[in-house]
């Protein structure tokens, strides 16, 4: 299988390193760095920061919230000391706590940046949908014990599709300075007594992805009719929308960036969605001013020290 590769223990790697990060968010604050909670980025610097002997900053793709999962989340550091791939790969995953994982470590160009590079950005909302509670999957779904139809949830999604004002979804506290987002897709399909809300966009809003769950949810109980996200998107009011749904079910899936950087393509998880058989970098992207300034944008490289 393409993602089983070799790691090269002979050729130090220098200048900019991409990763691809693998995480169960149950334990912590979301990625971001704070200091009264732990975060994943503070456990992934610090691994760096062994393996390098000297205090290592990594960046993001998309900042996850408290209790929310990833299984592709892209990224990035300057390497402060040569080390090989094998040693930035398997050393990091020994020091890490065992709900953290570094999945690959690959060299990119220096106007590589997790964040400002990134074309899209794909998640999987995951819902249970069953009289019992759930065991086994009880901390990465949520579990909805009414009877939920998921034709109709699939059918309300499309109303959010396309670049719009999101300001109905998004959090009270969200600090973005524009409401507006392109969403690429969402599709609602059952497996068994799963649920799974999939959506890609150009970004999100803080809570979005949760805000836009809870009211399709209540779309899919009969709370509501199909035409209510709609409503919701057309009100630019997030007072006026449903709870946000819980955190638990949430799980950051892909990142898509330029063709140039080639990052490597793995399986979309969570691995509990694997026989969905789709990998990363599969869907076409759609053709947006946006996203053809985004290819086009070169982030300033880092300055290199000069030995004399």
């Amino acid at each position: 299988m393409a993602f089983f590769e070799f790691q090269d223990d002979h050729q130090p790697l220098e200048g900019r390193i991409a990763l691809g990060v693998e995480y169960d968010g149950s334990a912590y604050c979301g990625w971001q760095r704070l200091t009264q909670a732990p975060s994943v980025q503070a456990a992934l610097e610090a691994a760096l920061s062994k393996i390098a002997n000297t205090p290592v900053q990594a960046l993001c793709s998309g900042r996850t919230d408290t209790g929310v999962h990833a299984t592709r989340q892209i990224v990035h550091f300057d390497a402060p000391v040569p080390r090989t791939q094998k040693a930035w790969l398997f050393g990091a995953n020994a020091k890490l706590p065992r709900d953290i994982a570094v999945r690959w470590v690959v060299p990119v160009a220096d106007d590589f940046h997790a964040r400002l590079s990134a074309l899209a950005r794909r998640y999987r909302y995951v819902i249970l949908n069953q009289p019992s509670r759930p065991v086994l999957e009880r901390a990465n779904a949520t579990w909805c014990r009414e009877p939920l139809d998921a034709e109709r949830m699939h059918a309300a999604a499309q109303a959010l599709i396309g670049e719009q004002d999101f300001s109905s979804f998004r959090a009270a506290g969200c600090q973005s300075k524009s409401s507006h987002r392109h969403v690429h897709f969402i599709e609602v399909r059952r497996y068994g007594p799963m649920i799974v809300i999939d959506i890609q966009a150009n970004a999100f809003l803080h809570h979005m992805i949760r805000n836009i769950a809870g009211a399709l949810v209540a779309v899919g109980r009969g709370d509501h009719p199909t035409t209510y996200p709609g409503e919701l998107l057309a009100l630019r009011d997030r007072t006026q929308g449903n709870v946000t749904a819980p955190g638990c079910g949430l799980h950051f899936v892909d990142v898509y960036y330029d063709e140039r950087f080639q990052l490597p393509q793995e399986p979309l998880g969570p691995n509990m969605l694997a026989f969905v058989g789709e990998w990363s970098g599969e869907r076409t992207l759609p053709d947006s001013e946006w996203a053809r300034e985004r290819r086009q944008r070169r982030v300033h490289p880092p300055r290199r020290e000069v030995s004399s």
